[in-house]
């Protein structure tokens, strides 16, 4: 039997790195058909973001999440704490919408509408307005420091840094008002709460865009690891055709490309640079692929320049690439079981939703009835019960309103029976019901109160509750 030479050798422990080594990736900037449409996106999210902040409704803040006051306000809508259903029915019409979506077009929302994808792009711009394209931050990265390097290097930062904090001033101005907002920031009187979320969320911004960027959506992204739960062969994905693209290589002109057995794909390797998670999309479908299009965009123009036909990469489906379907095919197989199943129980719960939304009464009751004194004999000989009404007016406009009890002969409101109450405002008061001895039976008898607006009869609440008796 024959031993090992060195001992020591075989025993040598080896280690196993479950973390590639980042290679930092200097993206090439890309113009095209898709890259506007991600500028587009990107605009339009952020303006929505940065400029609903600064929308006024009824003398107010248009879109407010008042944590101090416990409302939401969206735009001439008040939410209150009770109304936590329509939040998880938007969180559910969000989710069903992604699925959705990703089912059609695979990561269409992370390539045009993600907020790492969105912020990377505004920082991407930031950097190559100061550093310059793909080739001068490459070549600026390896210099050693110096002040020229210095002072370059702080003023994108800098950038960064003004970006990142006035995203998370915005995001806290969506809690507490953004007039009180700036006013506390001018007299340094700011909450520690509105201190810590400002720089918490600035912070986290500046460290995702600025730094981690496709690591984000590589490795901490979960929408990422079950995406291909949602990918079936006729989903669209950014695709490479290698019938028509193998075998890759220059080629000079004048040189029948095809007889040389060549394909379509001169392996520039733009497709990689433009890639802002770095990935070589000819190796077929990633997940760390965004679907962002810029390869697509870049291939494009390369096959115009040698005079081949656009589609080398393409959105298509892997059904597309194996039966060589057509574009109409492509869109006839987006209609299939799984897009109907989201599409309907989507379209069903935006429906309830927005019905039940529309026929809300701005009016919530809560009646509790004194527990110190279950019941008591007035002075007339007649059964006496204490309730305490806290009355919601969910409006943005004051409302005086009238109770009225019912459910026992001769039951009546000997104390308060109407009050006003303004708007937004939760308020409660205190009454007595009466009633004759022989109206029920010895213990709880049911009764209702209703609670009416004078000013709109439709405005009304009916509440049970009920009577003691001795």
């Amino acid at each position: 039997m024959n031993q090992p030479a060195d001992k020591t050798e075989e025993m040598k422990p080896t280690g196993v790195s479950f973390y590639e080594k980042r290679k930092k990736i200097f993206a090439k900037g890309v113009r095209g058909y898709f890259d506007n449409w991600r500028i587009a996106l990107v605009v339009l999210t952020q303006v929505i973001f940065y400029g609903g902040l600064w929308l006024e409704w009824n003398g107010r803040q248009a879109l407010l999440l008042h944590l101090v006051e416990r409302k939401f306000y969206i735009f001439g809508v008040v939410f209150w704490p009770q109304d936590v259903i329509y939040l998880a029915t938007l969180l559910i019409v969000s989710a069903y919408a992604l699925f959705l979506v990703t089912a059609i077009a695979g990561r269409l929302f992370c390539g045009y509408a993600c907020p790492q994808t969105v912020y990377t792009q505004l920082f991407m711009w930031i950097e190559n307005w100061v550093e310059g394209e793909r080739n001068q931050r490459i070549k600026l990265d390896k210099e050693p420091m110096s002040a020229r390097k210095l002072r370059i290097r702080a003023t994108k930062h800098g950038l960064w840094l003004l970006l990142s904090l006035w995203t998370g001033f915005t995001l806290v101005g969506y809690f507490t008002p953004v007039s009180e907002l700036i006013e506390n920031v001018r007299t340094n009187n700011l909450g520690s709460w509105e201190i810590f979320w400002i720089f918490f969320y600035g912070g986290f911004t500046y460290l995702m865009a600025g730094f981690m960027r496709e690591q984000v959506c590589k490795y901490m992204c979960p929408y990422a690891r079950f995406q291909s739960v949602m990918f079936d062969p006729d989903t669209l994905i950014i695709t490479y055709d290698p019938e028509r693209g193998e075998q890759r290589g220059p080629r000079k002109k004048g040189v029948d490309a095809k007889a040389a057995g060549l394909g379509d794909c001169i392996d520039c390797g733009l497709c990689v640079q433009v890639c802002p998670t770095g990935i070589d999309i000819r190796n077929g479908l990633q997940y760390e692929c965004i679907g962002c299009a810029a390869c697509i965009d870049v291939c494009d123009q390369v096959m115009d320049k040698v005079d081949l036909p656009r589609g080398l990469i393409r959105y298509s489906t892997e059904n597309a690439l194996a039966r060589h379907l057509t574009r109409k095919e492509i869109l006839a197989h987006i209609v299939r079981p799984r897009i109907l199943l989201y599409t309907a129980i989507l379209v069903l719960i935006t429906g309830l939703a927005t019905w039940f939304l529309a026929h809300r009464i701005p009016l919530k009751v809560d009646i509790i009835r004194d527990r110190s004194t279950l019941a008591r004999e007035a002075d007339d000989g007649s059964i006496e019960n204490v309730f305490t009404l806290q009355i919601m007016n969910t409006e943005e406009q004051a409302h005086r309103y009238k109770v009225v009890v019912d459910g026992l002969d001769g039951v009546k409101i000997t104390g308060t029976s109407d009050v006003e109450v303004p708007a937004a405002t939760l308020q409660s008061f205190m009454t007595v019901i009466s009633a004759p001895p022989e109206a029920g039976q010895k213990g709880a008898n049911p009764i209702h109160f209703e609670i009416v607006a004078q000013e709109n009869p439709d405005i009304k609440v009916r509440e049970k509750a009920s009577f003691m008796m001795p």
